[in-house]
């Protein structure tokens, strides 16, 4: 079976601590994951390594959902986070493995994703553009200074 990689790289004006709390809060992780033209929820998340997530997105214009989950297979807080995606529509088939890499730097916070084993009737550049998408609404949530 083929698949597909992408990777994404990104600078945001924050720290690392605001950037992996988004990716294990729940009501965060539904703000800005799914790109723009759905909605999310999230339906199980336990951030632990060994730990399980659920989540689905639905297309806003034509109510159509789709739903995946996976595990969590690496947690090092501020630093680094690895996780399983599996669809669970049987014509997305395989498991994806997404690796998302923090570093401290100078201005901010410096993101690497890389995700792996997409399935290959998705075309990575529909990947690229969700990826870029999704990045763009991360950076509006953390990078917001709201104060108490």
């Amino acid at each position: 079976m083929t698949t597909n990689t992408v990777r994404l790289h990104r600078v945001l004006r924050s720290t690392p601590e605001r950037v992996y709390r988004a990716f294990v809060d729940a009501d965060a992780w539904a703000k800005w994951l799914p790109p723009n033209g759905f909605t999310g929820k999230v339906h199980e998340l336990d951030a632990k390594v060994g730990g399980r997530y659920r989540m689905s997105f639905t297309n806003f214009t034509t109510g159509h959902s789709h739903a995946f989950g996976g595990e969590y297979l690496e947690l090092v807080p501020n630093e680094r986070l690895r996780y399983t995606a599996q669809f669970d529509d049987p014509n997305l088939p395989g498991t994806m493995q997404t690796t998302i890499t923090l570093r401290q730097v100078s201005c901010g916070v410096e993101l690497t994703a890389v995700q792996e084993g997409i399935p290959a009737v998705i075309p990575v550049e529909g990947c690229y553009l969700g990826w870029q998408e999704s990045l763009v609404l991360l950076g509006k949530l953390v990078e917001a200074e709201i104060p108490e």
